[in-house]
């Protein structure tokens, strides 16, 4: 029999996919649809899209001094998120092989796309290329996390905290005692593949766990 945990996620996956279908609708409305995960606007739309751009002086006026002045520290956090993606895709491409653990795709949370609407001037099209680029790549790291702590230490937090990945709400209880070494063995076995992994899935490498 499904625990109350199982049902919620039954009914979160339920929703996701609901969310997906009203985001396909909406695709109709728009005018566009995806050919091979490229966008294609029909040509009306694509003309609109034209006569609504704001030209890129005009946006440039109409822009707040303080906005401008904040513009290089934002820009600025891109050398620490590229470092971040150097370091978290080495650092799955040499230890998940090891745990068992499938590679996270970056191309499936990094997304580059918003720059090709013709709405957006350049500035705004640079705007949402770093924007896409940062977020997705916070994505990618949190599920990569995601699943290393399901690996390592599947066992929820005694407060709750603001955000979670998809895999804690199937973590051991706090304070499950009896629980905890087959709770770490049924996380381990849900994210690693057989045969992938340099030990036995749900076995620990340290002796005396």
């Amino acid at each position: 029999m499904p625990t109350a945990s199982e049902r919620l996620l039954t009914r979160i996956r339920e929703l996701q996919d609901e969310l997906e279908a009203e985001f396909e609708r909406r695709r109709t409305a728009f005018r566009y649809s995806l050919e091979n995960g490229r966008v294609v606007f029909e040509a009306e739309a694509r003309r609109r899209h034209r006569e609504m751009r704001v030209r890129l002086l005009t946006f440039l006026r109409r822009t707040r001094p303080m906005t401008a002045i904040t513009a290089p520290v934002i820009y600025a956090m891109i050398v620490p998120f590229a470092l971040l993606d150097l370091f978290v895709t080495i650092y799955q491409r040499i230890c998940f092989p090891v745990y068992g653990i499938e590679r996270v795709r970056r191309r499936d949370f990094i997304r580059i796309d918003r720059h090709h609407l013709a709405y957006l001037n350049a500035l705004e099209r640079l705007n949402c290329v770093y924007c896409g680029y940062c977020n997705g790549l916070i994505g990618y790291v949190q599920e990569i996390a995601g699943r290393t702590e399901a690996y390592w230490c599947p066992i929820k937090h005694a407060a709750r905290v603001g955000a979670h990945h998809a895999y804690y709400a199937q973590f051991v209880d706090y304070g499950d005692a009896d629980s905890y070494r087959e709770g770490l063995a049924a996380s381990r076995a849900r994210i690693t593949r057989p045969g992938l992994s340099g030990f036995r899935t749900g076995t620990s490498p340290d002796p005396e766990a």
